[in-house]
């Protein structure tokens, strides 16, 4: 059975477009580049200051020195570039980024995003994605529906330090996809052999469904 990761990866790759300049985040994101067409031109970029990533490397193409902003190990493709943080941030600042897709912690009904840190454990720094959401043309959080305790992690209000206010435009779950807009949160997709009734349940937050409600594919 594929897990719910897997069919979050899966959706989340179809928002890609070729010839985009994306950014992935920790977690879950960092799956995509694996999932991306071969045929397409994409260049994924890293903040901590690589442009141009490619999949996971194989046992025997691992190189210490090339590491995304979570610390793995990844490769390069043909034409990646290596810069200081300071040209990286720049590019995300100056809306060079047509998606950025994040891992999230909570989001809310408005679209808010809790991804940075959980109050108590330690937090080695706040990386990016503070910037990312305010500098990425769009920004895609891709999360699991309900925490491990079984508590939804779509809020009407996010519990946790927020990373951005109003800033998610589209949010992939194994079970739905929503969109943001001003009416409010809207339910655009659900996952085969998934009700309205059981997002329902496992949703905190308010939402409507759209006209064109689909299931994904």
């Amino acid at each position: 059975m594929t897990s719910a990761k897997d069919r979050i990866v899966k959706r989340a790759v179809q928002e890609i477009e070729n010839g985009m300049n994306v950014n992935l985040g920790i977690g879950i994101p960092t799956l995509v580049a694996n999932e991306i067409p071969s045929d397409y031109q994409v260049l994924l970029q890293s903040e901590n200051g690589l442009l141009g990533i490619g999949p996971y490397p194989l046992e025997t193409e691992i190189d210490p020195d090339l590491i995304n902003a979570g610390k793995e190990t990844v490769t390069t493709v043909a034409g990646a570039s290596f810069f200081d943080s300071a040209d990286s941030f720049a590019m995300i600042r100056g809306g060079h980024i047509d998606i950025a897709i994040l891992g999230g912690m909570e989001v809310s009904e408005q679209g808010d995003l809790a991804n940075w840190m959980i109050p108590g454990k330690m937090v080695k720094g706040m990386g990016g994605a503070m910037d990312l959401v305010q500098g990425a043309k769009r920004v895609i959080v891709v999360m699991e529906h309900v925490s491990k305790y079984g508590e939804s992690k779509i809020k009407k209000t996010c519990t946790l330090p927020l990373t951005g206010q109003k800033v998610v435009h589209r949010l992939i779950t194994e079970l739905a996809v929503f969109d943001f807009t001003e009416q409010g949160m809207v339910l655009m997709e659900v996952a085969p052999h998934v009700t309205v009734a059981e997002i329902r349940e496992k949703t905190e937050a308010n939402f409507t469904l759209s006209e064109n409600l689909k299931i994904v594919t």
